[in-house]
C-alpha cells in the first residue's frame, strides 16, 4: 500500500488548490512579473496557502517547501515539496496545460508524488516501491531503444542567454539523430508524467526548482525510468538539471545532451 494517510492528505490537497486554479482559469486574475517572461498570479499564492493548510491540519509538524511562500527545511526528515500551480504561463494565457504537483520526502528521498490535472481530472501518483498510476491504472515507460523511435519533450528555465542557446543546440542534435519530434509542454510535472506513461521516450531540461520535478520524478522512476542530472548523478533537494528516461534511451540521451549542458555551464 501506498504511505495512506499522506495520499490522502495529498490527494485532498490537490482537489482544494484545483477549487482555487478553476476559480481563476480564464478569469481576470492580478498577474505580477518576477521578469518579464517570470509569472506569478493570485492563482499561485492561493493555491499554496490553500495547499500548505491541508498539509498542516494532518502533519503540523511537518516541513513544506513551496514555490511562493513556503521555505521548508530541506534537511527535515518528513518534508513536502509543492508546486500550486506548474505552467504559470500557460495558465495566465489560457493554455489548459497545467498542474498541481505534491511531493513528499523522508529523509531526503521521495516517498510519495501526486500530480493533478484540473482540467481533464487527470491524477498521476507514484509511491516508492509501490508503482506508478495513471487514473488508477499502472504506468510503464516506454521499451524505445533508438532515438529515432520517440517523442523528446524539454523546457527552458527562465534564463535566456547560454543555457537557451544551449538547449536550442541540443534540440538540435536530437532532430538530427531522426527523432519524431520535440514538445516543449511549459509544464515540467506533467512532461515527467509523459515519461513514465510511456508517451515521451525521454525529458530534459538545463534547470528545474524542486517542486518542478519532485513528484514526477518519483513517477517516472516507479514507471521503470531512470532519472539523473545531465552530468548522470543524482537528483539532490534543489535546482537541478534533469534527463528522465525510459531505460535503454537514458544513457544514449546522456551522451547526446551532456556536452550541451556543459557548455551552457563554462559560459554562464
Amino acid at each position: 500500500m501506498f504511505e495512506q494517510k499522506e495520499l490522502e492528505v495529498a490527494r485532498a490537497a490537490a482537489m482544494a488548490a484545483s477549487d482555487v486554479l478553476n476559480k481563476y482559469f480564464r478569469s481576470a486574475n492580478l498577474i505580477d512579473f518576477k521578469s518579464t517572461y517570470n509569472l506569478v498570479s493570485q492563482a499561485d499564492r492561493e493555491s499554496e496557502a490553500t495547499i500548505v493548510e491541508v498539509i498542516r491540519q494532518s502533519f503540523p509538524e511537518h516541513e513544506i517547501l513551496g514555490e511562493e511562500d513556503e521555505s521548508g527545511d530541506i534537511t527535515a526528515e518528513n518534508l513536502w515539496i509543492v508546486d500550486p500551480l506548474d505552467g504559470t504561463n500557460n495558465f495566465c494565457h489560457g493554455l489548459n496545460h497545467f498542474a498541481i504537483s505534491i511531493g513528499y520526502y523522508r529523509n531526503g528521498q521521495p516517498e510519495l508524488g501526486v500530480v493533478h490535472q484540473p482540467i481533464s481530472n487527470e491524477w498521476f501518483i507514484a509511491g516508492r516501491g509501490k508503482g506508478a498510476f495513471h487514473n488508477g491504472a499502472p504506468c510503464q515507460t516506454a521499451s524505445f531503444s533508438r532515438l529515432n523511435q520517440s517523442l523528446i519533450g524539454t523546457g527552458f528555465y527562465y534564463d535566456r542567454g547560454a543555457q537557451m542557446s544551449a538547449t536550442l543546440e541540443a534540440m538540435e542534435a536530437l532532430f538530427q539523430k531522426d527523432i519524431h519530434g520535440i514538445r516543449r509542454m511549459g509544464t515540467a510535472s506533467l512532461d515527467l508524467c509523459m515519461v513514465g506513461c510511456g508517451i515521451f521516450g525521454g525529458y530534459f531540461e538545463f534547470e528545474l526548482a524542486p517542486w518542478d520535478y519532485a513528484a514526477g520524478r518519483l513517477f517516472v522512476e516507479e514507471a521503470g525510468g531512470v532519472v539523473t542530472n545531465c552530468e548522470g548523478g543524482p537528483i539532490p533537494i534543489g535546482n537541478s538539471s534533469v534527463i528522465a528516461g525510459c531505460p535503454n534511451l537514458h544513457p544514449i540521451l546522456l551522451e547526446l545532451i551532456q556536452p550541451f549542458f556543459q557548455k551552457a555551464a563554462r559560459t554562464a
